[in-house]
């Protein structure tokens, strides 16, 4: 399966969802939700390249001799602290709130670099799609790292906001480089549809889909709730991502000054 649910509500713990070396659909990362109590500690020191990007909650961290207090009252509202570490660098949480929630990415990455805190500020926030398509692709995207600010990472993670009854990941694009989403929606019992080349899923709170074998994957949440995603991009050895592969059919619709009907 290329979605994943939960089935219930996540632990207090760290709950897994995919697996780097997972049998079937493979997408080269270890992914799961960190749900914390408060003054819950999670210890983590392994042999990987993580990111731990901080959903909501508030948290102490502690790294490499330094400490960071951290807060996100809303995915929806605020942009994210995300800590970046280089394998076998030990990290400390100290959740100071209940229900203290961390997406977190793990995978092979045998280079050695400096870790990072990315505060809120230094996210890259943009409202992409306005002034196009009638405004039903406008969307926010925030981009915490990519290969034109982390060469030296295996991955590039960022947040997706849609407003609702609005699509996003439009025109239709795909690229080789395996991805996954992980949605939440405003309010919860809300829902969207992930496209996956000829399919479609549903998807609802909690949710995560695979997007790999190169499959087109745009997105839509329906009227009323807005749908948040992470998404996480794993560079393949000697290709990394820098930009998506547009469905040259649909790419017209970019176009500021394209005709769409009832024009």
């Amino acid at each position: 399966m290329y979605r994943i649910r939960p089935g219930k509500e996540f632990d207090f713990a760290y709950n897994p969802i995919t697996l780097i070396d997972d049998k079937e659909k493979n997408a080269m990362m270890d992914f799961g939700i960190l749900r914390m109590k408060n003054n819950q500690v999670e210890i983590d020191s392994e042999s990987k390249e993580r990111a731990y990007l901080l959903i909501e909650g508030e948290a102490k961290l502690e790294w490499a001799h330094k400490s960071e207090l951290i807060s996100r009252r809303s995915c929806f509202d605020e942009a994210p602290w995300v800590l970046h570490l280089p394998t076998n660098i030990e990290l400390k949480i100290t959740s100071l709130k209940d229900n203290t929630e961390f997406a977190v990415t793990k995978t092979s990455n045998h280079t050695i670099f400096n870790s990072r805190l990315y505060t809120p500020e230094e996210c890259v926030s943009e409202e992409r799609g306005k002034g196009t398509m009638k405004e039903t692709s406008t969307r926010i995207v925030r981009t915490v790292f990519d290969y034109s600010n982390a060469k030296y990472s295996n991955l590039v993670i960022g947040e997706v906001i849609d407003y609702p009854g609005k699509w996003s990941s439009y025109p239709p694009h795909h690229h080789p480089q395996p991805e996954i989403y992980y949605y939440r929606f405003n309010p919860q019992q809300g829902y969207g549809f992930c496209q996956l080349g000829e399919d479609v899923v549903m998807v609802k709170h909690n949710d995560t889909v695979k997007v790999i074998d190169c499959l087109s994957h745009p997105q839509a949440t329906a009227p009323g709730y807005a749908m948040y995603y992470l998404w996480v991009i794993r560079h393949i050895d000697g290709n990394p991502y820098i930009g998506p592969t547009f469905e040259p059919e649909h790419e017209w619709v970019r176009n500021k000054d394209a005709k769409i009907w009832p024009d």
